[in-house]
This record gives C-alpha cells, structure tokens and sequence, in this order.
C-alpha cells in the first residue's frame, strides 16, 4: 500500500502531531492534521484497545499525511507495558501505511528482526532516547546517537526532563554538533517549551506537539502553535 513519504531535513525542521488518545485521533479531520503538523505520530500504544487489538481503519482519514507510528516501551513513557515482542507485533502492523517508525535505542538488539524487515521495505525509522527524569550526560547521548548511526537509523531523537537552563543550553549545544545522523532534541517539564524552540532554531529535524487536547508528554506544545513559532525562528549555525 502507498503511503505518503518524508524526508527529514535540519534547515527546514518539522513538526509533529502527536494523538493522545484514540478517540482525538478518530475526531479529527485530514484538513485540521494537515495544518497543524507535517507529520503525525500515531502511538499505538495509546490507540490499541483494552483487549490488545489494533483498528487500523482509525488512522484511514489521513492516508495522504506521513505517518509515523511508535509503540512505546514502558521504561520511556508507554502507556502500557508492552513486551517487545508486543511492540514489534503492533509496528509490523502498521508498516503498510508508515512514513517512518520509531524503535528505542535501547530496543535496537530486540527489534532486529523488525528493523530488518523495515531497511528491506525502504522505511526510514527513528532510534530514540528518553529519560523522565534527567538530561544525560553529553557523553551518553553522543553514545546513543553513534548506536544509532551505526544502527541504520534515519534520526536519532532525545527527549529528557530539564532541570534549569544549564540543561536547555547543553541540549541545544548537543542539537549543533554534527553526528553524522540527522538529529531531534527536545525537553520536557516546566521548561519544555523553551527548549523546544531552541531546539528547533539549532537544527532539530523533528518537533513535537500535540493534536487535540492531550500532550504525549510533558510540556509538549499544541502542535498549531509549534509550527507556527517554528515557522518564524531563523535558524542558528554553530
């Protein structure tokens, strides 16, 4: 099945719209999604039912808008504590209508089966790294990112709570060095919109917000907003 594609791109980032249930991602319209991120993310661990089950006929709205689709591991803010094998089942579901995907860096060894599947299909996908409860060290998210590199990643994404604007600083110095991958940085907390901003303006390919009224995350933007101050930064080079 054809899906729309994306292309990832640090002098032109994007935003993401992210549902945070099932019933907003079914409210919605492909107009509204479409002016209100240049990709949606599907979390299916959020929109899968109380039995396990996934309707893909809810996301059938917005076949001309590039999908992403993530099932989240617990440990990184899933809504469900999904084994990996579980995680794995839901993706593959999902690969027929996916501009991208999106695997944990930590989940790389376990999904390699799928991350197979997905190189040989042609579907560029996101290694990610998140921490609810700090920003890392600079030296283990430069690791992260070279895992994910060496991985075949197309992106390689962090999120992190920030604790004061030392850590928006170091997360946007981290945002400018070259890594050889194309990068995403965001925070989250009471600082989360900041940094997201600045995050943007050094180079961040992909910017999360939310459709709807239920943030993914904590201190995620609404969407609309996002795209539109993103739509005037003029971006920082190192």
């Amino acid at each position: 099945m054809a899906h729309a594609k994306f292309q990832p791109s640090s002098r032109h980032p994007k935003t993401v719209g992210s549902f945070g249930n099932a019933v907003e991602l079914r409210a919605t319209t492909a107009l509204t999604t479409m002016e209100r991120c240049d990709l949606a993310e599907i979390r299916l661990d959020i929109v899968i039912g109380n039995d396990g089950g996934l309707v893909t006929e809810q996301w059938a709205h917005l076949s001309e808008i590039p999908l992403l689709f993530t099932a989240r591991r617990v440990e990184e803010g899933g809504a469900r504590a999904l084994s990996a094998r579980e995680r794995m089942d839901l993706l593959r579901i999902s690969l027929d209508y996916a501009a991208l995907i999106d695997i944990e860096v930590a989940s790389i060894d376990e999904m390699s089966d799928l991350i197979t599947e997905v190189k040989a299909r042609n579907i560029p996908w996101i290694a990610s790294f998140h921490d609810f409860k700090k920003l890392s060290n600079p030296c283990i998210l430069k690791a992260a990112a070279e895992r994910a590199k060496d991985a075949g990643a197309a992106i390689f994404k962090t999120a992190a709570m920030l604790s004061g604007p030392a850590d928006v600083a170091q997360l946007a110095e981290f945002q400018l060095i070259d890594h050889g991958i194309p990068v995403a940085t965001m925070g989250m907390g009471p600082l989360a919109p900041v940094s997201r901003l600045l995050c943007a303006q050094c180079g961040s390919v992909l910017n999360y917000g939310y459709i709807g009224n239920t943030p993914t995350a904590p201190g995620q933007w609404d969407s609309l907003l996002m795209k539109q101050a993103i739509s005037r930064l003029v971006p920082i080079q190192h």
